[in-house]
């Protein structure tokens, strides 16, 4: 889902930023480069280490909606490319000799059938010590509602609690994030953009990248100017798009 610009009575900065197509802000594609980890650099290192093929054969990650556990495992499916494996049943691939690492999210979602799946699947990785598999729920494996062998199954190797990055600590992660790819930013322009932007994690990474690519193109720092000057940009070109659509 794209991430959406609230209203709210913030200044005409914020006017124009609810003026903006909604798929400016798609996020980009999930990786783990583009996940602002916060306090969760473990749990970005062990998928990192399970993709290098030297982590551990099981990994799951639990946390509430939000915290990121959907973009990790998406990234971690893309990685290893998860659609060239077998059938799946209700997101649960099933067991192919030529794929060694495998990916269910939302594992608290699975009904009897998932779940047999699941427990088969399990059993197949543990029988076969060069594959891998990551899995996320809302909750720790002891408080699922699911099958007790699944339940055991989940904690047989590391699992990690995803902690949400505290809104107190954005403007750091931001920071971090952007000078992790090596972007100049102005610190001013992230306080700028906690004021006027939805305080979700989401958005305000998509509205960073967006802006880092406005200003490579344009061999400038990332700056609050800039951002005004991009967000005046792309709200007169909504604008003239509204105005074509009008008189189709």
């Amino acid at each position: 889902m794209p991430a959406r610009i609230r209203g709210g009575r913030i200044g005409k900065h914020c006017v124009m930023a609810r003026q903006i197509p909604l798929d400016l802000f798609e996020p980009p594609a999930p990786t783990l480069e583009n996940f602002v980890p916060g306090a969760n650099v473990e749990v970005v290192a062990a998928l990192r280490d399970v993709l290098a093929a030297r982590g551990p054969q099981f990994v799951h990650i639990w946390g509430a909606m939000g915290s990121g556990r959907s973009h990790l495992l998406t990234a971690v499916a893309r990685a290893c490319r998860q659609s060239a494996q077998g059938d799946a049943v209700q997101g649960v691939p099933s067991f192919a000799t030529e794929c060694r690492l495998y990916v269910v999210d939302d594992v608290h979602r699975l009904d009897e059938t998932g779940q047999a799946a699941l427990f088969a699947l399990q059993n197949e990785i543990r029988q076969h010590a060069a594959t891998n598999l990551v899995t996320s729920a809302n909750l720790p494996p002891a408080q699922l509602r699911l099958r007790d062998d699944v339940r055991t199954r989940l904690a047989w190797g590391l699992v990690f609690a995803l902690r949400p990055i505290a809104q107190s600590d954005q403007a750091t992660a931001l920071l971090a994030y952007a000078r992790a790819r090596g972007a100049r930013v102005d610190e001013d322009l992230v306080a700028y953009m906690l004021t006027r932007l939805p305080r979700d994690m989401r958005t305000l990474v998509s509205v960073l990248d967006a802006l880092d690519s406005y200003a490579l193109a344009r061999r400038r720092a990332l700056t609050v100017p800039l951002l005004r000057e991009w967000l005046q940009q792309v709200s007169a070109g909504a604008h003239q798009g509204g105005k074509k659509g009008s008189g189709a």
